[in-house]
């Protein structure tokens, strides 16, 4: 799964990654983005500027927010289940990120930061969707998709995030073929990623700031490998 990640990016930079006109909201960087947090998107209908977006999908047909966010969607079911047929084909989303965590449970919630090996920014995979409340405001949404886990994240969780190589943005954003969009939803290569343990800090949802992105003294763990 993903339930948390971050994006310590100043603008500009998201901007000229993205290669993007702007924002359309003042943007804030995130070392510990959340779910129901406002945080930036890239959509297939605005694909030139970022957008704050609620972390937690809120489908167009909801009768209202439930009280779990709907933060991910399984790549394998997502062309199965009625309900998400429409939102993955006509509404699809980059969401840029530099990292995400996952934790180790052995008595003490451990987290792991997971990021690139050149330290980049990069894209989650995104559905998005808008709803409309009882007063008319509306509120858009998102969730990301999840794959199984590649070797380097398997050892802490068998989910994480599908992560679009730069080279498909434009492919996830616009592509309508059904067969060429699933085989997008893949496990990002072990070798072009890292992980290493953060405070855990990070473990609170209100925390934020880069000291929690500070890399800890790795622990054996697992049959002798350090993390």
């Amino acid at each position: 799964m993903c339930g948390r990640f971050s994006l310590t990016s100043d603008e500009q930079q998201l901007n000229m990654f993205f290669e993007l006109s702007g924002g359309t909201a003042p943007y804030v960087p995130r070392y510990n983005g959340a779910p129901t947090q406002m945080l930036p998107v890239i959509t297939n209908m605005n694909p030139k500027q970022w957008q704050p977006y609620r972390w937690g999908l809120i489908p167009s047909w909801s009768k209202e927010i439930g009280r779990v966010p709907l933060i991910n969607a399984r790549s394998e079911t997502i062309h199965q289940k009625a309900s998400f047929k429409y939102i993955l084909k006509e509404k699809r989303c980059l969401v840029p990120a530099d990292g995400f965590y996952e934790w180790v449970h052995t008595g003490r919630k451990l987290p792991f930061r997971f990021i690139l090996k050149d330290e980049s920014l990069f894209a989650f995979a995104g559905l998005w969707d808008y709803w409309k409340k009882p007063d008319g405001e509306i509120v858009h949404s998102f969730a990301i998709i999840t794959t199984e886990a590649n070797e380097l994240m398997e050892p802490v969780h068998d989910r994480m995030p599908v992560i679009l190589e730069k080279q498909n943005f434009n492919d996830w954003l616009f592509e309508k073929n059904d067969e060429r969009i699933h085989k997008l939803l893949k496990p990002f290569p072990s070798d072009k990623m890292k992980k290493y343990r953060v405070p855990e800090a990070v473990n609170k949802v209100s925390a934020e700031g880069a000291e929690l992105i500070i890399a800890c003294e790795p622990l054996d763990l697992f049959n002798g490998e350090l993390f």
